[in-house]
């Protein structure tokens, strides 16, 4: 159990049924009337933002989140098949527990497999990814007034815009968080 006085960003607890990860809190107290925890926290099933503020002393069931390091290795229609790093056994994931930033792994990459009481709700790719640029135009020189980007395609087919100098073939950095360009790898 944990109370609500007690809450940290990133802790994940149960309310109502569901399980819910803190992203912001804030203690306030007033001049007046009793004290509160105002939080921002997120629905980790469904992704849905919420802000509500709770009383210091209510306490709710602690929530442990398993994060599995697995082997992405291949697709097959809608199923994505993932290896246990560990038993070395083959877990099919559907597609829509995968979330956008899936479009930065490719095949043999190692994720973040997240699951509840053995359900998978989630894949977290690394941080940090280095992708080919397979398919870009070329920039011109004299085109640079301000910080001027263009579409690239990737190896794994995602879309991202780059700085004008990153060609065809060139190794770049992508944070896979915000889905940008970092820098040439």
């Amino acid at each position: 159990m944990i109370s609500a006085g007690d809450f940290r960003n990133g802790v994940t607890f149960e309310l109502d049924g569901n399980v819910v990860q803190v992203i912001e809190f804030q203690h306030v107290k007033p001049g007046k009337g009793a004290a509160f925890v105002r939080t921002k926290y997120k629905n980790v099933i469904t992704g849905a933002v919420v802000e509500r503020s709770f009383n210091p002393t209510d306490k709710y069931p602690t929530a442990y989140i398993e994060r599995k390091d697995m082997q992405y290795l291949y697709q097959d229609g809608d199923l994505y098949y993932f290896m246990d790093m560990e038993t070395y056994e083959q877990q099919p994931i559907d597609s829509t527990k995968l979330g956008p930033a899936f479009q930065f792994v490719k095949e043999n990459m190692e994720v973040k497999v997240l699951s509840y009481k053995g359900n998978v709700f989630g894949v977290e790719p690394p941080n940090f990814v280095e992708l080919e640029v397979t398919e870009t135009d070329p920039g011109f020189k004299g085109d640079t007034a301000t910080n001027a980007t263009k579409p690239a395609t990737l190896e794994t087919g995602a879309e991202i815009k780059v700085p004008l100098f990153i060609n065809p073939g060139d190794m770049i950095r992508i944070d896979t968080r915000t889905g940008e360009y970092m820098e040439r790898a």
